[in-house]
């Protein structure tokens, strides 16, 4: 079949993360397949979306005035919708993160369409004024209504399952398909060596921190506990711990611009020793790679997030994972076993780093058993699998 991608900005994160697997997915059933968006720039994507036909349409800015930023979204969207209705030849579109163009694509062409819900967007905006939530209330409604035109509705964890129930209630008693993340192993195992330049010589303990800069990553708290297990160590057993905060860095998006500064301001406030950690923007795809391998442990800070791709992919390299016990890292994390889940505050979270100081070997062996956790139940080839059974089942022409 013909599938168009339909996604706002083909950057880099999870929800672009997992859009492209999507596509590599379909694509190795056979399917011939394309993506339309928003926004696309060569130097700041994943390295896959390169081997694509990639239709950029950019002819509506990204807000009015620093105002409507939804709105305007929704608006770009819907333009690209109508150009793949127009001139599109194509069988099924797969949308997801904004729902909107579902009715556009039924209403004005015979294709079918899949949506891929990460979370519902209402539950992400702003309702802080009465302006704003008058202007949320139009758009809060137009996303139950809409997700719900869709021939085959997909979510990525059974928590954000749950909360599309509760929070759409269009779609409460409907069939909701979850379909868990996956990540591409092939690539992950083809991923070349490379140095980490910025990591000193004698580090033995390396925590590192993979999010893009977005205050809701909740990156503080990695800083946070960094700093406590610095005070309960002497200076040379700190000396040979080291913390990277890496992740995804757009210098045209205020927001990232403006928590990177805070984080550098949170870690001076802490008095954290420069010479102990470093943050890395927009790392390639192979140093972000190398970053999870040479990881003692990888430090997943979000709340109720509702998957968390980064656990996954840190389990395949074989490394140990912290995260908060919350949203879906509870559905792929297995406490005890393949890392560690508690109360996202900074004291529980430095009791797990001293873990790891004290006791490496316990970690290793957790790493290992994330591995295999990592190929039987989130493998590329079941995800594949099932992705392709859900579009030849309720998408067909």
């Amino acid at each position: 079949m013909r599938i168009v991608f339909l996604h706002p900005d083909l950057g880099i994160g999870g929800a672009e993360r997992l859009v492209v697997d999507a596509a590599l997915a379909l694509k190795s059933k056979g399917h011939k397949v394309r993506f339309v968006t928003n926004h696309f720039a060569p130097n700041h994507c994943f390295q896959e979306v390169l081997d694509f036909d990639i239709q950029t349409i950019d002819v509506f800015p990204r807000n009015i005035l620093g105002r409507f930023t939804a709105l305007c979204a929704y608006i770009r969207m819907c333009i690209a919708a109508l150009v793949i209705c127009w001139f599109g030849n194509v069988d099924v579109v797969f949308i997801d993160s904004i729902s909107l163009p579902v009715p556009l694509i039924k209403w004005f062409s015979t294709a079918k369409v899949l949506f891929y819900c990460h979370f519902p967007d209402q539950l992400l905006a702003s309702h802080d004024s009465f302006i704003l939530r008058a202007y949320r209330y139009i758009l809060d409604a137009l996303e139950g209504w809409s997700t719900d035109m869709a021939d085959v509705v997909c979510v990525n964890s059974k928590f954000t399952e749950g909360v599309v129930r509760q929070t759409l209630t269009s779609l409460a008693e409907r069939d909701l398909h979850v379909l868990h993340p996956t990540i591409n192993t092939k690539f992950f195992d083809e991923s070349p060596r490379v140095e980490l330049d910025f990591i000193p010589e004698g580090v033995e303990h390396l925590f590192v921190s993979v999010n893009r800069f977005e205050v809701k990553k909740n990156i503080d708290l990695a800083l946070a506990a960094f700093a406590k297990l610095h005070d309960k160590m002497d200076e040379a057993s700190f000396s040979k711990c080291f913390l990277v905060i890496a992740g995804g860095y757009d210098p045209k998006n205020a927001e990232n611009i403006a928590y990177y500064e805070k984080l550098q301001d949170v870690a001076n406030q802490l008095g954290l020793p420069e010479s102990s950690y470093a943050f890395v923007k927009s790392p390639s795809d192979t140093v972000k790679i190398e970053l999870l391998r040479r990881a003692s442990l990888v430090i997943y800070t979000p709340k109720n997030e509702h998957f968390g791709i980064v656990p996954i992919e840190a389990m395949y390299v074989e490394t140990c994972v912290l995260a908060t016990d919350t949203g879906g890292p509870r559905e792929t994390v297995v406490h005890g076993r393949t890392g560690f889940l508690t109360s996202g505050d900074p004291y529980n979270f430095s009791i797990v780093l001293s873990q790891v100081v004290n006791n490496p070997e316990q970690v290793k062996e957790m790493g290992r058993v994330g591995r295999l956790r990592v190929e039987r139940v989130f493998a590329f080839d079941a995800f594949a699998s099932k992705l392709n059974n859900i579009v030849e089942t309720f998408c067909k022409p």
